[in-house]
C-alpha cells in the first residue's frame, strides 16, 4: 500500500543520495521512519569508510537502533533509493523492519525482486511489507548520471 507520504520521504532519501554524489560515492540514500517522522538518514560511505558494509541501508538502519535502543526495528519504514543488495535485504528481515519501499530496480544486484526476494521468501520468520517503484525514474537517473561522469573522466 502506497500513500502520499512515501513519496515525501523518499525524496528524502533522494537528497541522501544526492549527499553522496558529492563526495564520490555511489547514489544511494535511506532513511528510516518511524512513527511518521524520519529517525535515522544515511547514504552510501563504503569508499569514504574503507568498509563494504557502509551502504545506506545498513548505515541508516544502525542508526536507527540506536536512537531506538533495540535491533528490533518493529514499526519502522526503510525508505531506499535503489532496490537493496543480498545484504542490506537481509538486514531488513533481521532488523524485523516492518516495511521496505524502494525506488529504482537493481537488475545486477537486487535482492527484493531481480536477483532473488530476500523478504519474501516464505522459509524466513519475518517478512516485511515491500513497496518498489516509489519515484523510481529520478532516483535511477541520478544513478545514470552518476556512472556517465565517471565513464567520462
Amino acid at each position: 500500500m502506497t500513500g502520499p507520504s512515501d513519496e515525501s520521504f523518499m525524496r528524502e532519501a533522494l537528497e541522501e543520495a544526492e549527499q553522496a554524489a558529492l563526495v564520490g560515492e555511489v547514489p544511494v540514500g535511506a532513511v528510516v521512519v518511524h512513527r511518521g517522522q524520519v529517525i535515522a538518514r544515511a547514504h552510501n560511505r563504503r569508499e569514504l569508510d574503507g568498509d563494504p558494509t557502509a551502504h545506506a541501508e545498513i548505515l541508516a538502519l544502525r542508526e536507527a537502533a540506536e536512537l531506538l535502543g533495540s535491533w528490533r526495528l518493529e514499526g519502522c519504514t526503510l525508505y531506499v533509493t535503489l532496490e537493496p543488495c543480498f545484504m542490506c535485504a537481509g538486514a531488513v528481515v533481521n532488523g524485523r523492519v516492518e516495511r521496505l519501499v524502494f525506488g529504482a530496480l537493481d537488475p545486477k544486484a537486487g535482492a527484493v525482486g531481480s536477483l532473488a526476494d530476500v523478504p519474501g521468501d516464505q522459509r524466513l520468520n519475518h517478512r516485511p511489507e515491500v513497496t518498489g517503484g516509489i519515484l523510481a525514474e529520478p532516483c535511477g537517473q541520478i544513478l545514470k548520471e552518476f556512472f556517465a561522469a565517471r565513464r567520462r573522466s
